[in-house]
């Protein structure tokens, strides 16, 4: 009778559940990049003994070098800020920057609860009025809107003329990628219109929103409509540029095959069309988003319209002793929003494309 080594099924045991740990790593890799999370794969795979020599080298390359350079780059800015003196005095520092960011929390949460006591004085006032047999009454909240409201009030905005752009650009992308007299007819208009700045383009969208909505009583704000509609103009170019790239270079045998199986155009292009093309479709959307982002705070500082451009330019104006850190906090602010959209384009990327592009 043949008797197995408890050593040898110990030993296939450990190697079983190291690669399904190994396996498990790999999936979960995937959403770290997503995250720009990349530096968790090697630490990950360091602690269950996969070549640690390796994996510290990956580790110091994805981690410790950037963070160095931060550090690097906080202390000197923390030593040659002071030295630098502005009409508002001098460039605050790191520390004086992130003080600045902790008041404006406050001032958040003092202006929601400010806001929470006006509500109920006014479900108060309803209240007796019904009782008394009279109409409520509707009355808004006049105060000023806090940090987080504006920042959301900018996302809002953005991803509204970002969705536009989309509408436009992608179906026009592919008309010019599968039609070289579309091609041909929509080149120019890109040519001209795409490197038109979006101060350019913002007085004529104002006036044009101005003149068809003569009052602000509609469902959006012309405030929000003027800022969405120029982020829609300058930056449905990438997405448009990239969609027709993108079908004007399917395998030539993919549409042969379409032919031969005689497929309409509504078929042909959802079963064929937009899958080979969505990897470069999904890289002008990026780039899209990011010069909608860029040109919604310029729009919205010279139109004054609610968001974080006219945060930054009504601290400019204000010229106390603590505006320059409050707009050093809405700089900050802005490049970390800016890293988080691109970051749920390339999840979005991620789920519909097989592309390892970053």
């Amino acid at each position: 009778m043949t008797t197995v080594d408890p050593n040898f099924t110990e030993t296939k045991d450990r190697e079983a559940r190291r690669a399904r740990l190994f396996t498990r790593i790999n999936a979960a890799d995937k959403w770290f990049q997503v995250l720009g999370l990349s530096w968790l794969t090697p630490v990950l795979r360091a602690a269950a003994g996969d070549n640690p020599t390796a994996q510290l080298k990956e580790i110091w390359r994805l981690l410790a070098v950037p963070v160095i350079a931060i550090v690097v780059f906080l202390m000197l800015w923390g030593t040659l800020a002071p030295k630098v003196q502005t009409s508002l005095g001098a460039v605050p520092g790191p520390a004086q920057v992130w003080a600045e960011a902790v008041n404006l929390h406050e001032d958040a949460l003092a202006k929601a609860d400010s806001k929470a006591r006006f509500d109920a004085q006014v479900a108060q006032l309803n209240e007796r009025r019904v009782q008394q047999g009279q109409e409520p009454v509707e009355r808004a909240y006049t105060g000023a809107p806090t940090y987080y409201q504006q920042i959301w009030t900018s996302i809002q905005t953005v991803f509204f003329g970002f969705l536009i752009a989309t509408v436009v650009a992608v179906p026009l992308g592919i008309a010019a990628g599968l039609s070289p007299i579309a091609n041909a007819a929509l080149n120019p208009l890109i040519q001209i219109f795409k490197p038109v700045s979006p101060l350019a383009w913002l007085p004529i969208v104002t006036m044009i929103v101005s003149a068809l909505a003569a009052s602000n009583d509609g469902v959006l704000a012309k405030s929000f409509v003027i800022s969405a509609v120029t982020v829609t103009l300058c930056s449905l170019w990438p997405t448009l540029i990239n969609t027709a790239l993108g079908v004007a270079s399917i395998d030539k045998d993919l549409v042969n095959v379409s032919k031969v199986l005689k497929m309409n155009t509504w078929t042909k292009i959802t079963k064929l069309v937009l899958p080979s093309a969505l990897p470069l479709i999904f890289t002008g959307l990026r780039l899209s988003l990011g010069v909608g982002w860029m040109v919604l705070i310029a729009a919205e500082m010279l139109a004054q319209n609610p968001g974080l451009g006219k945060f930054i330019w009504d601290e400019f104006q204000n010229g106390s002793s603590s505006s320059l850190a409050r707009i050093m906090v809405a700089v900050l602010s802005i490049g970390i929003i800016g890293f988080l959209l691109d970051r749920v384009m390339y999840a979005l990327q991620s789920l519909f494309t097989f592309t390892n592009n970053r």
